[in-house]
């Protein structure tokens, strides 16, 4: 390969084949030739250099390896489930059923674990703050070198930026599996953090829905004082608007036209027994004058008593008819059966009376119930305006009165949901100790590291010693 000196190859015209070998287009001024062969010999020139740049890079990496705090890395899978526990009926926060929803639910999930409350409360549960792993305000000997002081702070905040360099979080693409990484120097204290890092995530999510469900009931209550006075207020004009009007209601219905309803269904009844009434005291005058064929008067006890003496009477006076007139025995008989025939007579009269004072009060209580249902018809027509306007205030106070129940059930429901913890987050893989450490990479990695490095950078030097050697030699030899 042919190439310009380096001073011109900055900006050389680029390379071609030439039988064979790969060199720069040609320059009218001094060239060199690069081949295998020139690479070759400035190796074996240099063979000493570059195996003593890999003996310098093995030891590096085995002063690296050894010299170099450990770091021991465990790992916790949390399953974050984007649907919350279904605990109520109609929750707070609801969990959506869209996978792109819950995809964000459980990135934002992610970031909070990741959080600065939640780092602190690890913190402060942990006491990392006077950690020196966490909290090292001394500078690193590269940043003493730049002039650059250690940090400064508080400890808490100090350990929190420590500690957040200290873990990872990650979330697997094909389900809510989320891992977090925590690395330390000591693996039990690795484990620590892991395991209070996952318990204070859970305590956060439930947290901030505890405050959720807080804001809302207060901003719930808040409303409740309005609309209970405007409840009170509307009831209030319900009661304004019956007592100036003199409107009383039972149920559904205006007390005065109940009142209307049942005179008229008294004086219906009314009507029927003035028409039993009349209809049995015609009877019994029709047939006062034949009590045998009285059907009322039979059925009186007394009567019956006295025609059952009468019969019998009647049936020994057979024996005694064949007696002169002025027999005794024939004298009392007719007496005794006289005597009988005016009690019939006197019980008959008092049956026809008391069937007429009946009518009499059957007649009087329906023209009372009457005149009755009429003053009533005339104040049922009065209060048929007043209560047209009377039903549109009830309708108002009930409007409001049921928005104010769903209020308070929803503000007394919200205030239990903020004692409940509903979030979804289990633990399904927890941190055991490593077996090995993270970093720094093994010693053998290490010094197998530093030796191509070596290497690399001992090629390197020969390459370019070479190459500039050969560059002076044609740059003397130009004319």
């Amino acid at each position: 390969m042919r190439t310009r000196p380096y001073a011109e190859s900055r900006s050389g015209s680029g390379l071609i084949v030439e039988r064979g070998r790969l060199v720069e287009r040609r320059a009218p001024d001094g060239t060199i030739a690069i081949d295998i062969g020139h690479l070759g010999g400035w190796l074996r020139r240099g063979l000493l250099l570059i195996i003593l740049m890999m003996i310098i890079g093995a030891v590096g990496g085995f002063a690296f390896a050894t010299l170099m705090k450990p770091s021991y890395t465990v790992s916790t899978d949390i399953l974050v489930d984007p649907s919350n526990l279904r605990v109520v009926q109609d929750d707070l926060f609801p969990s959506s059923g869209q996978n792109t929803s819950q995809m964000f639910n459980v990135d934002s999930k992610v970031r909070v674990l990741t959080s600065r409350n939640v780092l602190e409360r690890v913190v402060s549960r942990l006491g990392l703050a006077n950690d020196e792993e966490f909290v090292d305000t001394t500078p690193s000997f590269l940043a003493s070198l730049l002039g650059k002081t250690g940090p400064t702070g508080r400890p808490e905040d100090i350990a929190v930026m420590s500690l957040a360099e200290h873990i990872k979080a990650t979330r697997d693409e094909r389900s809510f599996v989320v891992t977090l990484a925590v690395s330390s120097e000591d693996p039990q204290k690795a484990i620590r953090i892991s395991d209070a890092i996952a318990k204070a995530f859970q305590e956060e999510l439930a947290l901030a829905e505890s405050e959720g469900a807080a804001r809302t009931a207060e901003s719930l209550n808040g409303r409740l004082a309005v609309l209970q006075e405007e409840v009170h207020k509307a009831e209030e004009a319900v009661a304004s608007f019956k007592n100036e009007h003199g409107l009383q209601s039972s149920g559904n219905e205006l007390a005065s036209t109940r009142e209307m309803t049942d005179l008229n269904a008294l004086k219906v009844a009314a009507q029927g027994r003035l028409i039993e009434a009349r209809a049995r005291y015609e009877a019994l005058v029709s047939d006062a004058a034949d009590p045998n064929g009285n059907t009322a008067v039979l059925q009186s006890e007394t009567i019956a008593a006295l025609k059952a003496q009468q019969a019998l009477l009647v049936q020994r006076g057979a024996d005694v008819l064949n007696y002169g007139p002025r027999h005794p025995e024939r004298l009392a008989l007719e007496r005794q059966l006289a005597d009988i025939k005016q009690a019939i007579d006197a019980e008959t009269k008092r049956i026809v009376e008391a069937a007429k004072t009946e009518l009499d009060q059957a007649e009087a209580t329906l023209a009372a119930l009457t005149a009755r249902a009429e003053d009533s018809r005339s104040v049922v027509a009065t209060d048929t305006g007043a209560e047209v306007r009377l039903r549109a205030l009830e309708r108002d106070a009930a409007a409001k009165a049921s928005v104010y129940e769903a209020y308070l059930a929803r503000a007394r429901e919200i205030t239990e949901r903020e004692r409940l913890d509903t979030t979804n987050i289990r633990v399904i893989s927890t941190a055991v100790p490593p077996t090995k450490r993270s970093w720094p990479p093994s010693t053998s990695i290490s010094i197998a590291a530093g030796a191509l490095c070596g290497l690399a950078l001992g090629a390197l030097f020969v390459i370019l010693g070479g190459l500039a050697r050969d560059m002076r030699r044609v740059q003397r030899s130009v004319p």
